[in-house]
């Protein structure tokens, strides 16, 4: 931690948020340090301060410090402590958000799945096997944060309950343990809770005591009346000002016009509001966090979150940055200096060597079951499971073929009798059956697209659900192996990769450069998969767009020989990857 400093007030007046006793207006940005590399932090913090900006604000994710129960992480990626002490480094203030629930487009809401599995845990309200977790969970963040307070020295100044309770719940005695705890553990500066500014998500989100913000990204005005009329005094704050909107696999790519976003800014400042901006800079969901949405149609976020937020998903600083930092400047004194942008990142192309199927390489023998078991069955907090079971003939009835009916797949699933592909099922189309040819042995590889982060289907389980009928008889016998989505490079030389690789395999080559590098790899020609760089594993990748390049961030890479790791699952069309200058994240809406 920094070195203590004088300790401060921090309040929430009549109409003002009070610093030292004089108001003080939060102008505040969103950074996710799970979503940016920690050696990026600094400049990312530096750029919120040169655009206007006195504090940050991020979220805590409980699955990332605590994938595993008990197993509490708070290093590397999840050094919240180092992190708060990078905003305090940069001379700003700070805003944490620890849920335990997030939303965030972030897989499963931010909740462990070791949480969301276990059946006599009722979330997100009173129940005393929810309530025990979530005191350790919040115990661990609170250790961590109680130091870093303003009134301590520190440099946080608000803590925030829940998080956007009222579209989900009423539970105030819920809303009450939260805060109780909160306090036990030593945390003394204010406290708020955020909800769209909607009369009753406004009420069933609140509680007495602790401040009301909302979340909005247009008619600032009208939405800051509705605020003030469900809490007559202290300061109005948007906790989330959205200024971008974030995109889901087979849609197009969200923007907002940086003038309108100024212009709800002017609304909203000129109101004497505070604001956090969601997002200041989105960042990446690297690896499998990604979430998804479902109302009535699946939907799984990209990899990046870009969010066209104003400083892009590799810290560039955008129109709308600029735009923003005009605005500001007539109500807040801004930095003299401002960020330039960078130059187009290095572009090359690899050759690929093919490694052959990467999900069978080092698989583990299955778990056996009468029907298929679903991840949370087998105890896998992977993203990848491949099922098995024989074909009775019977089922054929003498045809060459039969309708295979797997119930409910979640969420995407290949399907291969005898090892040759047959079919592929989506959850987002709400495909679950298909007509398959007379054979053996069928194997579904299932993949985990991403776990729902809003509403009631949080925690909800993956793989396949429920029985499988092969024409019209269930099909029993199964086993299933959980899949690693990692490369284990075969021994000896490898051969070229073809241009027409089938799925799944794994591609690998080498690539030299003079200094490390941000770079953007696209991935177009590689079907659907997830892309390593020296063992980094950036993300998943999809031919159904809108996203086509992966963002590199230069730490992960080296001066001199990296490693590109491509695990495709469906064909490719290419035998060599290119990087490519700058970001390419699909088309716009028309």
């Amino acid at each position: 931690m920094t070195d203590a400093k004088t300790p401060r007030t921090f309040e929430i007046g009549d109409r003002d948020f009070l610093l030292d006793g004089q108001p003080y207006r939060i102008l505040s940005g969103a950074i996710h340090y799970f979503r940016v590399h920690p050696e990026l932090w600094a400049d990312r913090i530096r750029k919120a301060r040169l655009m206007g900006l006195n504090t940050i604000e991020t979220y805590v994710a409980w699955n990332a410090h605590e994938p595993r129960r008990g197993e509490w992480d708070a290093t590397g990626w999840n050094d919240l402590g180092a992190f708060l002490d990078a905003v305090a480094a940069e001379g700003m203030h700070a805003i944490v958000r620890p849920g335990p629930y997030i939303c965030a487009e972030w897989d499963n809401g931010g909740l462990p799945t070791w949480l969301t599995g276990d059946p006599r845990v009722g979330l997100r309200r009173s129940e005393p096997h929810y309530m025990a977790e979530v005191a350790r969970f919040l115990a661990n963040v609170y250790e961590i944060v109680a130091p870093r307070q303003i009134d301590r020295g520190g440099t946080v100044i608000l803590v925030q309950i829940e998080n956007e309770y009222g579209a989900y719940g009423s539970d105030k005695d819920y809303l009450a343990q939260l805060v109780q705890l909160t306090r036990d553990a030593g945390i003394t500066v204010p406290l708020t809770t955020v909800d769209q500014p909607q009369p009753a998500m406004l009420r069933d989100g609140s509680l007495p005591g602790v401040h009301l913000t909302a979340s909005f990204g247009s008619h600032a005005t009208e939405r800051l009346a509705t605020l003030r009329e469900h809490q007559s005094t202290g300061p109005l704050m948007s906790m989330e000002f959205w200024d971008g909107w974030f995109d889901w696999w087979g849609g197009y790519h969200h923007t907002t016009e940086p003038a309108a976003a100024a212009a709800e800014l002017e609304a909203l400042l000129s109101a004497g509001a505070s604001v956090n901006f969601y997002m200041f800079h989105g960042g990446t969901n690297f690896g499998v966090t990604n979430g998804a949405n479902d109302k009535g149609r699946y939907r799984p976020i990209t990899t990046s979150y870009d969010y066209h937020a104003p400083l892009d998903e590799a810290g560039e600083p955008t129109e709308k940055y600029f735009a923003f930092r005009d605005v500001i400047a007539r109500y807040a004194d801004v930095p003299d200096a401002a960020p330039e942008r960078g130059g187009a990142r290095p572009e090359l192309s690899v050759a690929l060597r093919s490694a052959g199927d990467w999900v069978r390489a080092g698989a583990t023998p299955g778990t056996d079951s009468v029907a298929p078991p679903t991840f949370e069955d087998i105890g896998h907090d992977g993203v990848l499971a491949l099922y098995a079971a024989d074909l009775p003939e019977p089922s054929f009835r003498g045809a060459a073929s039969a309708v295979l009916d797997l119930g409910e797949v979640r969420d995407r699933a290949w399907v291969r009798v005898d090892g040759v592909l047959v079919g592929r099922l989506s959850r987002a189309e709400h495909q679950a059956s298909l007509v398959i040819p007379a054979g053996r042995r069928l194997e579904v590889l299932v993949e985990d697209q991403g776990r729902v982060n809003y509403a009631e289907r949080i925690g909800e389980t993956k793989g396949l659900i429920g029985a499988a009928r092969l024409g019209g008889s269930e099909l029993t016998g199964w086993s299933v192996t959980p899949i690693d989505v990692a490369f284990r490079r075969p021994e000896g030389e490898l051969p070229p990769a073809s241009a027409s690789e089938v799925g799944p395999v794994a591609l690998q080559g080498v690539f030299a450069l003079e200094a490390v590098s941000d770079l953007f790899l696209d991935t177009d020609g590689f079907g659907d998969g997830f892309a390593l760089v020296n063992g980094f594993l950036l993300g998943r990748y999809s031919q159904s767009g809108p996203q086509r390049t992966l963002y590199v961030p230069g730490p992960v890479t080296l001066a001199g020989e990296n490693e590109l790791v491509l695990l495709a699952l469906d064909h490719t069309t290419t035998a060599s990857a290119s990087f490519v200058g700058a970001a390419i994240l699909g088309p716009l809406e028309e």
